[in-house]
């Protein structure tokens, strides 16, 4: 071998990686993620949380400014529909109370509208990421009382 056959394959080695570098790397970024996505994805699930608390508060204003209107809060049967559309039966209907249609809850389920409430007049909840009564964490139920 000459001189000059030695400094290409000495070139050749040293301008890629090995397979085993590459191991390592990919290794290294699943550690990270492992890491970093659970508490990611915590922080998403508290913010859905957190735009129920408020979507349900929006709500409960509405309701009462329907209230002040009209003198009683919208029956079962008219549910929080008549916050945007006018009920035939409510000359003093003052409306839109939304500006919107009625939000489905950050899980894309309905909100619970019930009249009589279990623990006020009126109960306004969303049954959580499950969308099932009862539950804990992000399946917890979220109501106004």
């Amino acid at each position: 071998m000459g001189p000059t056959e030695t400094r290409v394959s000495t070139a050749s080695r040293a301008s890629g990686f090995t397979l085993l570098e590459l191991l390592v790397v990919v290794v290294i970024i699943g550690v990270l993620a492992g890491f970093v996505a659970p508490r990611y994805f915590g922080q998403v699930g508290k913010s859905e949380v957190s735009v129920a608390k408020a979507q349900i508060d929006a709500l409960e204003k509405a309701l009462d400014q329907y209230r002040l209107d009209v003198g009683h809060y919208p029956g079962k049967e008219l549910g929080l529909k008549a916050l945007v559309e006018r009920p035939p039966s409510e000359p003093k209907w003052n409306g839109p109370y939304l500006r919107k249609d009625v939000p489905l809850d950050p899980w894309g389920k309905p909100y619970v509208y019930k009249i009589p409430g279990e623990k006020s007049e009126i109960e306004l909840l969303s049954y959580g990421k499950d969308g099932q009564p009862g539950g804990s964490g992000e399946a917890a139920d979220i109501t106004n009382r």
